[in-house]
């Protein structure tokens, strides 16, 4: 999937993790959510765990593009200042 901006400097695992975040949310219905660690998970297999901070960041750049939302107990929150588990959806 292509990125609609971005980081030129973007490593290839931030894109991967990126474009499987999209690519999970896009296989669900538009208000479902998926953890950071599917798309770790999705990225690295069996050795997925050092990803977790990366799929996380992943998933506050495509916030920034407005693409995706990040929320905690069901409800929108400011990726900057979460803390513990999030979940991400599809921007509405």
């Amino acid at each position: 999937m292509a990125r609609s901006g971005g980081n030129d400097q973007q490593n290839p695992v931030e894109g991967q993790l990126e474009a499987k975040i999209l690519e999970l949310l896009a296989a669900r219905a538009a208000t479902s959510t998926i953890c950071p660690s599917d798309a770790a998970r999705a990225v690295g297999g069996d050795d997925w765990r050092h990803l977790m901070e990366p799929a996380r960041e992943a998933a506050r750049r495509l916030v920034d593009e407005g693409q995706v939302h990040i929320t905690q107990g069901g409800s929108v929150v400011d990726p900057a200042t979460a803390k513990g588990p999030i979940r991400i959806r599809k921007a509405r």
